[in-house]
């Protein structure tokens, strides 16, 4: 039967030996499970949820074809029965509930985090600190059948296919490209011989798994960076991957060492998906679109105008495993929409941590942190409708407690109203509408514009605080003054903002209030690329201009630092460098290790390696962090009440959503 909202979306799509059920991946991402204690039950877990979600078919993080191959020294691989068996938990879970699941090979090459890495040629890549050993002409031969051992295995686990890695800026790139190739033997030279190496891994593959076995190649249609292929090129690999024995082609888009955002929050949604349409004009085999596609009616239109075969979400469902069967009971307006922060799934992975998500911290902890219904209801009152208080009452609810939220705002979603004013950041509107949904589907009776007192919260069985923070006013002369502004009053549009202006605070807020000042509209995929130079008609080679077009900001930006280091070295693992290269681009000036002197009319005067400064500016904004509000603590302490306190009002040092709304959880689960 034909879905009435989405026919397309749940169209199944035949490959000739097997059906997908809808025509949605969930594209790879590494955990951090996979080299976890007991990491593999986990991953059964993690994925098995998403299988009862209702995923058409689910690619797991990528697995090194051998040692050499790992992205680190303890990185997973695939090169025996016994790590086969251990993958095997992960298939028979996955396959209790009916999904589909194909493991990615991954050869990591030079962007290895060892030093026994190898690559084409002994050429270091900017983000990895080790020079890589160039294969030789048996070495590369030896690394193809390695591929073919790794499929075998993966076959033999009880996976329904694999996923060739050949994207990204990974080994099989490398080969690709002429920067990272200057091999002289059957590998190198002209672009026929640099495709050489992903057409005999396909081939091999295929021979050795047989007919019957899904293989995708994840193909680079959009490097990003000036070595990158032409279109001329990708298409000759394209088809000539169709006749190796590809069962789909996967979108890559931007090698790891880019300068271009490609899947962070700025990034509007869908903004590379013409490039998918462009290949499905060109091959037979069915095409997967990628990159910011967060939303079924997204992914319907992506598949009503023939854009693509399949769609490609991989952080939506660390979002919500549950994405798909929402939108097919058509309650699209319960999904929990992935903002693309990268906060909790790639910052983590990217540090040696695990992943999770900061909309979802039970992403990745499905064994340790379910959701038991609580044999015993209590009544819960939780102090403040931000982050933190808005998870604690929706994961107490659902654990069976009777829960009454207090907001003295108007709108529940503290910081996160903030957040949604910021220019690529309007993701957050989601999560508000996410939240809103789900605390009254929940039955939590929410009491907003009203300010909880002491003696109306004796009644209650706990009382959780999450009042949040105040901004901190640092005792600088002359703060007082009608032109200086605390970041709240600018983001609420609250003061008008002169031409001049100086940030006080280079944190995350000082960034985001300096954004909000350069660029107050969202951007549309034209203006992302332009601004970017991105060239969407693949005519330049790798896709990019090498020209960036930022418009000229209407306010003339300092943005100042107490301490010493880099501006925003604190800022986000995978997004920070973007943050930095837009205020450049923008003109903002940056001016760190100082001390405020004084703040008078006409600007701030400072003392900067000794020597006294003066910045002009028509208006002050303070981005110099914030103070706990716990006041209701102590007196509801005293009088001898369960209390509990999270998020800002817990730890206010920079505000971290993540921490908020994982502190949420964590609450519910203790009550």
């Amino acid at each position: 039967m034909t879905h009435s909202t989405y026919p397309h979306l749940f169209a199944p799509l035949d490959l000739g030996f097997t059906t997908l059920k809808n025509r949605v991946l969930m594209g790879s991402m590494h955990t951090g499970l996979e080299e976890a204690k007991g990491g593999f039950e986990r991953l059964a877990s993690f994925y098995a949820e998403r299988a009862r979600g209702g995923c058409g078919l689910i690619v797991t993080g990528g697995i090194a074809p051998n040692r050499a191959g790992r992205l680190s020294p303890f990185a997973s691989k695939l090169t025996n029965e016994s790590e086969a068996k251990e993958h095997a938990l992960i298939t028979q879970a996955v396959h209790e509930h009916e999904g589909k699941i194909v493991l990615q090979i991954l050869h990591a090459g030079r962007y290895a985090y060892h030093p026994f890495g190898v690559a084409p040629s002994r050429i270091k890549s900017p983000i990895s600190p080790f020079k890589p050993w160039p294969l030789t002409t048996c070495g590369v031969k030896r690394t193809i059948s390695h591929f073919a051992r790794c499929a075998r295995l993966a076959k033999q686990a009880g996976y329904d296919g694999v996923e060739v890695m050949g994207s990204e800026g990974y080994l099989i790139t490398q080969f690709l490209s002429a920067k990272t190739n200057k091999r002289r033997d059957d590998f190198g030279g002209d672009y026929r011989n640099r495709m050489r190496f992903p057409i005999e891994i396909v081939k091999a593959i295929r021979a050795e798994v047989g007919e019957d076995f899904i293989i995708i190649f994840r193909l680079s249609l959009l490097d990003c960076v000036p070595f990158g292929s032409s279109w001329e090129e990708i298409t000759e690999l394209a088809l000539a991957l169709q006749e190796a024995g590809v069962t789909l082609l996967n979108t890559g888009i931007g090698w790891h060492e880019a300068r271009v955002p490609t899947i962070a929050t700025m990034v509007p949604r869908g903004a590379f998906t013409s490039v998918t349409k462009k290949l499905k004009q060109v091959v037979k085999v069915p095409v997967i679109t990628s990159n910011r596609i967060n939303a079924p009616d997204q992914v319907e239109s992506l598949l009503a105008d023939e854009t693509a075969d399949m769609v490609s979400m991989a952080r939506p469902f660390l979002a919500d495993p549950d994405f798909i069967t929402k939108a097919k009971s058509d309650e699209s307006e319960r999904i929990n929409t992935c903002i693309a922060c990268n906060q909790a799934c790639l910052d983590e992975i990217f540090q040696g941590r695990q992943a999770t998500c900061l909309v979802n911290p039970q992403a990745g902890y499905e064994t340790q942190k379910p959701l038991i219904p609580v044999k015993e209801s209590k009544d819960i009152a939780i102090v403040g409708a931000g982050p933190a208080g808005m998870s604690a009452a929706l994961y107490s609810a659902k654990r069976g407690h009777h829960v009454t939220l207090y907001e003295s705002a108007n709108e529940i979603g503290g910081q996160f109203n903030l957040a949604k004013q910021i220019p690529g950041k309007e993701e957050f509107y989601e999560t508000l509408r996410y939240f809103a949904n789900e605390l009254n589907a929940a039955g939590v009776k929410i009491k907003l514009g009203h300010r909880a007192v002491v003696n109306e919260l004796l009644d209650y069985d706990h009382i959780v605080v999450a009042t949040g923070i105040t901004p901190r006013q640092p005792a600088i002369p002359g703060i007082d003054l009608p032109h200086v502004h605390s970041y709240l009053e600018v983001l609420q549009g609250k003061v008008a903002v002169g031409k001049q202006v100086v940030i006080i605070g280079a944190g995350g807020i000082g960034f985001d209030v300096a954004t909000y000042l350069c660029e107050q509209s969202n951007q549309s995929i034209e203006e992302f690329t332009t601004k970017w130079g991105v060239d969407l008609s693949m005519q330049t080679r790798g896709g990019i201009t090498g020209e960036t077009t930022f418009a000229v900001p209407s306010h003339e930006i300092t943005l100042c630092q107490r301490k010493a280091g880099k501006l925003g070295k604190n800022l986000g693992k995978t997004t920070g460098w973007i943050h930095r290269a837009e205020l450049k681009h923008y003109g903002v000036k940056q001016v760190n290790n100082i001390q405020y002197d004084k703040i008078d009319e006409q600007g701030v005067h400072v003392t900067r390696d000794g020597k006294a400064m003066f910045i002009p500016a028509e208006s002050i904004i303070i981005c110099a962090g914030q103070q706990s509000l716990t006041e209701l603590v102590r007196p509801l302490e005293n009088a001898g009440k369960s209390v509990h306190i999270i998020g800002g009002a817990k730890l206010a040092a920079e505000l971290d959503a993540k921490r908020a709304i994982a502190e949420g959880l964590d609450c519910a689960l203790a009550l």
